[in-house]
């Protein structure tokens, strides 16, 4: 086992999924819900499909399906459908929030969510134990860093002229923003839950040769089949709705090219957390194996922010502000160590 090579691969899909964001800005002509299914059928169906194809031992990949019992099949399914809530919502998040603030919100309550229930969940009395108590103190520090970093976002939101808001995040809406980032944190959490109820396939892959790096693969391929049902829904609703449904074939040429291009480079670089938080589990001891989700999430944060300076996210939202907000992340990724204590 090796743990620095586990933080290693894990940095390198933090740092995927912190910026998948970005290539899907630069779509054109196209609605939200537009673009969000054409990212989703790459990063939830065809990008998974083909990576579990590809990394497990050729032709073995219909025989793992095979082997693996019914239920953790659909138990991995209904997880990614209840995920989808999230995967969907965490989009609306990226809209009215930008990259730093809402992913900063969202991920923190996922990792904090994530790590808790399932151990509640199996019936362990968490203040009976050292473990369990540190746990819930690193949610509720968790819960604080959450708090201040939308305290930040209050401030940016007094501070910034409408005009400076436009030009940071285009759509920016804090207070809806906020309630749809704290959903969208509950229910992502349930992707954690996906991969723990799939863990009989991952078995299944081992038992067929699989390397024990690419084992979780097909795991993930369930757990997002179920995340894309969700947002097809809704996003076809939304299509109708709001006959946005001609956005396909209302941009032609370079600039559908161009937009087709960047959803699938975007859906791609989503897969890639999972891909290389799979490849690090693998890497991790036994012990430290349950709070490979806390460490993928502080990552995403940590990077997530990275690219919201880049992107200039909180310029002109002044001193005080950019503060509050380094305190809050300091807090939030504290909170992710105190869980792994």
């Amino acid at each position: 086992m090796d743990p620095i090579m586990s933080i290693l691969l894990m940095s390198i899909g933090s740092i995927c999924a912190a910026s998948f964001y970005v290539p899907i800005k630069k779509i054109k002509g196209w609605s939200w819900e537009s673009y969000w299914l054409v990212q989703g059928i790459f990063s939830w169906i065809i990008v998974p499909i083909l990576f579990a194809w590809l990394t497990v031992p050729s032709g073995t990949l219909g025989t793992i399906i095979s082997e693996a019992p019914s239920s953790s099949k659909w138990m991995a399914v209904f997880y990614g459908a209840l995920w989808g809530v999230g995967g969907l919502t965490f989009g609306l998040t990226m809209r009215y929030l930008g990259v730093a603030l809402g992913q900063s919100i969202a991920l923190g309550l996922c990792a904090a969510i994530g790590t808790i229930l399932p151990p509640i969940i199996s019936g362990n009395n968490l203040f009976a134990s050292r473990a369990g108590i540190l746990i819930l103190i690193g949610v509720t520090v968790s819960i604080v860093g959450i708090s201040i970093i939308g305290y930040a976002g209050s401030l940016k939101s007094k501070n910034m002229s409408e005009e400076d808001k436009k030009a940071a995040v285009k759509d920016f809406a804090l207070k809806k923003g906020i309630l749809i980032a704290i959903l969208s944190g509950v229910m992502s959490a349930c992707f954690n839950f996906g991969l723990t109820a799939g863990e009989p396939i991952r078995q299944a892959a081992l038992a067929n040769g699989t390397n024990a790096l690419f084992a979780k693969n097909p795991v993930i391929m369930f757990v997002t089949l179920g995340g894309f049902f969700t947002n097809l829904i809704y996003c076809v609703f939304l299509n109708v709705k709001n006959k946005s449904y001609k956005d396909y074939l209302s941009v032609s040429g370079s600039v559908l090219f161009n937009n087709i291009f960047f959803a699938m480079l975007g859906g791609t670089l989503w897969y890639m957390q999972f891909f290389f938080m799979g490849m690090g589990e693998s890497k991790l001891p036994a012990a430290m194996m349950a709070f490979s989700w806390s460490i993928l999430m502080s990552m995403n944060i940590t990077f997530s922010n990275i690219w919201g300076i880049l992107l200039k996210e909180w310029k002109g939202a002044g001193r005080k502000t950019i503060t509050v907000l380094v305190i809050g992340l300091v807090v939030l990724v504290l909170s992710t160590f105190v869980i792994k204590l």
